[in-house]
């Protein structure tokens, strides 16, 4: 009872709706980000093989590291503010989708990339019209898992680098005398909305659109692709 009148405290203050809007804002600018930088790059490394091999060494080396680690070169760079959290947001899902892109491309059916050559396509056409229709549907799941990251680290770059979004509610209710009360509605808040966000992706992966990226199980219900393999070779 106590954290659903803190709810409504919060509601009635108008900073419940403040905090959310804050952080979706940084999710949706850190994270569309890295769907724009990280999916091309994949997929041009997972298609030029030799590039992919090259650069590879230095993605393993980078992708270990928490994005939190990154927080105090963050703030050296950007200030304390939107732009730190954003990045922080951007590295943490930048690479999940590099990576999936890479491995989805890999796993494309050496026929079908020899059936668009012999139809006379060139490189950048058989990019847009063979592999990312193959590649979609694996590309739907790193999506999903990437917002999942991307939102789990948007709360803990808010408890330092910020002074607005729902993980700064949280510290901010721990310092203001121990209200655990707005603690625990922060956390409350952080897990509808990541619901809601994961119901959503989950909805595009099941439209009717993709459905032919996915077998059915027994239950009648969409299963996912299994993940590519990382060694499956694809013309170069």
């Amino acid at each position: 009872m106590e954290v659903l009148r803190a709810i409504g405290e919060l509601t009635q203050r108008g900073l419940l709706v403040k905090h959310v809007v804050a952080s979706l804002f940084r999710v949706t600018w850190g994270y569309l980000a890295a769907v724009v930088v990280g999916i091309p790059i994949g997929i041009v490394l997972g298609w030029y093989r030799r590039g992919g091999l090259a650069i590879a060494p230095l993605i393993e080396v980078l992708r270990p590291i928490s994005p939190l680690a990154w927080i105090p070169i963050a703030i050296l760079w950007f200030g304390v503010g939107d732009i730190s959290a954003v990045f922080i947001i951007f590295l943490a899902s930048l690479f999940p989708l590099t990576l999936t892109a890479m491995n989805a491309v890999h796993g494309v059916e050496l026929v079908h990339v020899q059936a668009g050559q012999n139809f006379g396509l060139a490189a950048p056409e058989l990019l847009r019209r063979v592999i990312y229709p193959a590649i979609l549907p694996q590309l739907l799941v790193g999506l999903r898992l990437s917002l999942g990251i991307a939102w789990l680290v948007v709360v803990a770059a808010e408890m330092m680098a910020v002074s607005s979004g729902l993980g700064f509610l949280i510290i901010d209710a721990r310092n203001a005398g121990n209200r655990y009360d707005l603690v625990v509605a922060g956390m409350v808040s952080i897990g509808a909305i990541g619901l809601a966000l994961d119901t959503l992706m989950r909805g595009l992966e099941r439209s009717k659109a993709l459905a032919w990226g996915f077998t059915l199980t027994d239950t009648g219900q969409p299963r996912a692709p299994q993940a590519a393999a990382a060694g499956a070779s694809t013309a170069r």
